[in-house]
């Protein structure tokens, strides 16, 4: 069976098991109180997993239901369809699928394809060139580190490993906790597994070790915490990555000038970067797709560049280069170089620099387009390029310095020179797309202070610009440009951050291969020993030259994972706290329908941040308000570990109190890679109109209960005859045989019977439609009267007996990130005259 039919067959399976009859336990504060439903025995039947706004205070009762709706999922049935990524439609035309081709050049290769402009550069300043050997081994150890860690490990391997068609280090943390439950925060509910986009594979024979790794994940909360540092760690060095490539990048192409131009000083270059740099982050607003069309072109010229440079060179020079294939100059090379040729293992790591971006980038293309592209035109032009290179060097030793430029034919130099500061700008470019994803869906994660984001396709929704980490990135990587200004310490720099990634990504790939993918032992082992035992030897090599410079990206990279870790820390204190705190039922329903107060007609929207229960900040707008709204409504914007939830899945309902109180929950949902670009007027028209259909298909329920509900007691009418053998029928709801009843009296009762119900049924059908529509007639006009958001700030506060490291840490710099963070309801725009707020402080 297709994985395609496995999923349509569980969606089938599913929907089936919604619309049957069961015994379930009902709530007092569930959809609609039915206080006037018989107490069934349960009969050692078990108790369901219920999703209860306030499981601690429920008062539970056994009740068969008919065809039945989860109340908190209504809006969960209308499933439209998987999201697919947009870009492998099949009816694309041919003029756009040639577009896709060339954004696919701009945006995801461009930080490998302009590799080749210091590779070498930087290997031969560690282990200078003393013979022909020299050059094949430094040959050999390239193109061994391209084919294993750019083509097998990302191309063919980790970019299968994406969270449908999204990839970078939390979409592989996104994939694990859908399979396991090892996310730290705790506001995961039973209903967001029935959302169309949250894909679970089917179980292979592999089922028992990858149910002992997830429930081994699940029980340990020291697994969880360092499964969670992994991820922040990778993604920090993301970051850290976004400001290294682009000084890399920029000066190492900009140095070419002082191969054309006699007595040109690195100074010269530095000012020139440094002009550049800032043209580079200016233009990055205006978005993916309006500069990759641009670029992608410049792109592709590059490329070909590359190759017909390659080819001049083994011609011209020497082709004997091509022995570099054999492995064997890599043993021959660290034979002759020793402790030198381990140093220029940081150089040699920088011809898979962009690997990670492609991963990153990946949720602008396809996974196929990427890989076609990369083994058809990338790789052999890129193998071409470092082949002649090496083929010049092989004549030239001396001139290593700029071993690219210097190998250039003169009269190509001055446009091969343009093109690669094109090639480069569009190298740094595209990893500080890549950055942005990666901030989006840590911050849509819970682990990234929220920050404005700017979407700039109306099209594609992946396509993001971040103004405040942009202008944060350019003068963190003007600062590094000015400060470092020699290629060799910032490749060092280059090769800390990227090596973090590619290490993160290896065990969070190894992981998703023993829980999701469930393949054999034997393959999981080889990729992680392999992949993994290669990356920490380059890791040794960079870290053992960590002191000439490039220790300022480590400080960087760890000063942004420490943002992350209070962030998710504060944020997972707050949440806890406001579930512990979260108000009674038994108080609500105290104080009646009125709340105690006055009930003033409108809608109210209470903004929070509990998936579950009443929070403790209502208490508060109802001892400090003079009046609260006829209709409250708790609205929660929860995101939820996929990357898209369809429009029609978006808004899940339940009645926290019974009809009379007019009180609802709403869950709105989003995936970290959904746009929330409607502004208030957009949101409040889509949470009505889900709130009117939540109403009718609840109505329809209680309906299709109450039908089910007389069948059964006629079924028992029934049940109670007994009827002779000789035709005689006798009542066993008196003592046996105690009173003796004419069959065709029996049968007139019991058509008297029959018509008696049917008219009660008729009574109940007109009670439940009038009821239907008098509630809907006062949703009308409460949404007349205005809709009122109604925001509780809650913040929180170390306890004075607690350590002096989390008095720190909560009270001042979590503090600090809070109060200069994105409010969670700023995308909606709401005009202050539409906005109450009340604050909250919480003592943790």
């Amino acid at each position: 069976m297709t994985e395609e039919g496995s999923e349509r067959e569980n969606r089938g399976l599913t929907s089936m098991d919604s619309m049957e009859s069961r015994w379930v336990y009902q709530d007092e504060e569930s959809s609609e109180i039915d206080n006037d439903g018989d107490d069934r025995n349960s009969g050692g039947l078990e108790s369901p997993q219920r999703d209860s706004d306030d499981e601690d205070n429920a008062e539970q009762r056994l009740i068969r239901t008919g065809p039945r709706i989860d109340s908190f999922d209504v809006e969960a049935l209308e499933v439209p369809g998987a999201h697919r990524n947009e870009f492998e439609s099949q009816d694309a035309t041919l003029g756009r699928r040639i577009a896709l081709a060339f954004q696919t050049l701009g945006v995801v290769f461009g930080d490998v394809g302009t590799s080749p402009l210091y590779t070498f550069s930087v290997m031969f300043s560690k282990a200078p060139v003393n013979g022909d050997e020299d050059v094949l081994g430094a040959l050999s150890l390239v193109l061994y580190t391209l084919i294993l860690v750019s083509l097998i490990k990302y191309v063919l391997i980790v970019l299968w490993a994406n969270d449908d068609g999204e990839g970078g280090t939390f979409a592989l943390y996104s994939l694990i906790c859908r399979h396991a439950k090892v996310s730290l925060l705790p506001n995961q509910l039973p209903s967001d597994a029935r959302i169309s986009s949250f894909r679970l594979k089917v179980p292979s024979a592999e089922l028992e070790r990858s149910l002992k790794i997830k429930e081994r994940l699940e029980a340990s909360h020291t697994l969880k915490k360092l499964l969670l540092i992994l991820v922040l760690a990778g993604t920090s060095m993301v970051i850290a990555d976004g400001v290294v490539t682009p000084a890399m990048s920029v000066i190492s192409a900009v140095g070419g000038l002082k191969v054309g131009i006699s007595g040109f000083e690195q100074e010269h270059v530095v000012m020139i970067s440094v002009a550049f740099l800032i043209i580079l982050f200016s233009v990055q607003r205006y978005g993916t797709s309006k500069v990759g069309i641009v670029v992608g072109p410049a792109l592709f010229i590059w490329f070909c560049s590359l190759g017909s440079i390659g080819i001049y060179n083994l011609v011209k020079y020497d082709s004997k280069v091509l022995r570099a294939f054999n492995p064997i100059h890599i043993y021959y090379f660290f034979k002759r170089n020793s402790t030198k040729a381990w140093y220029s293992l940081g150089g040699c790591i920088l011809c898979a620099t962009g690997s990670e971006a492609m991963f990153a980038d990946l949720c602008y293309f396809s996974v196929r387009s990427v890989q076609l592209t990369f083994v058809f035109l990338v790789l052999p032009c890129l193998l071409l390029g470092y082949l002649g290179q090496a083929a010049y060097l092989m004549e030239n030793h001396a001139d290593t310095t700029q071993a690219f430029f210097s190998s250039v034919p003169s009269g190509a130099y001055w446009p091969v020179f343009l093109i690669a500061n094109v090639a480069a700008l569009i190298a740094s470019r595209a990893m500080t797309t890549a950055t942005f994803s990666c901030i989006k869906q840590s911050t849509a994660l819970g682990c990234f202070p929220r920050l404005k984001i700017i979407h700039t396709s109306r099209k594609f929704m992946g396509q993001i610009y971040i103004p405040v980490m942009n202008w944060f990135l350019l003068a963190l990587t003007l600062v590094l440009v000015c400060n470092i200004s020699s290629i060799y310490e910032i490749g060092n720099a280059y090769g800390i951050a990227e090596l973090g990634v590619m290490m993160m990504t290896t065990i969070l790939v190894t992981l998703v291969m023993l829980l999701i993918w469930q393949i054999n032992i034997f393959i999981v082992l080889s990729f992680v020993i392999i992949f993994l035992g290669l990356e920490l030897t380059f890791f040794s090599s960079v870290l053992w030259s960590v002191t000439d410079g490039s220790w300022i990206i480590l400080v960087f990279a760890i000063v942004i994972f420490l943002i992350m870790y209070i962030w998710n820390y504060g944020s997972k204190l707050k949440y806890e706290t406001e579930v512990k705190q979260k108000m009674s039922m038994d108080v609500l329903r105290e104080l009646g329908p009125d709340l105690g107060t006055v009930r003033a007609p409108g809608i109210g929207l209470i903004y929070n941040e509990l998936a579950k229960g009443v929070p403790a900040i209502f208490g508060h707008f109802l001892t400090t308000l003079p009046a609260v709204h006829s209709m409250i409504i708790f609205v929660c914007i929860k995101y939820v570990p996929v990357s898209v939830v369809p429009q029609s899945e978006r808004f899940l309902f339940r009645r926290v109190c019974p009809k009379s109180y007019h009180i609802f929950r709403c869950v709105a949902r989003y995936g970290y890679k959904d746009v929330r670009k409607e502004n208030h007027q957009t949101f409040e028209q889509l949470l009505i109109e889900s709130l009117e259909k939540f109403i009718r298909r609840e109505a329809q329920e209680r309906s299709l209960e109450s039908d089910d509900d007389d069948s059964d007691a006629e079924a028992e009418s029934f049940s109670r005859i007994l009827i002779a053998p000789n035709g005689s029928v006798y009542s066993l709801g008196v003592p046996l045989l105690e009173e003796f009843k004419d069959t065709s009296k029996f049968i007139s009762e019991g058509s008297t019977v029959k018509e008696q119900q049917q008219a009660q049924t008729e009574e109940i059908t007109i009670d439940a439609e009038q009821s239907l529509e008098k509630e809907l007639s006062f949703l009308r006009k409460a949404k007349e009267s205005g809709v009122v958001y109604l925001l509780g700030h809650g913040d929180i506060r170390a306890r004075k007996d607690s350590w002096f490291i989390k008095k720190l840490v909560i009270n001042y710099f979590y503090a600090f990130l809070r109060k200069n963070s994105r409010r969670g309801t700023a995308n909606l725009s709401v005009p202050h005259s539409h906005l109450i707020q009340v604050g909250m402080t919480y003592m943790v």
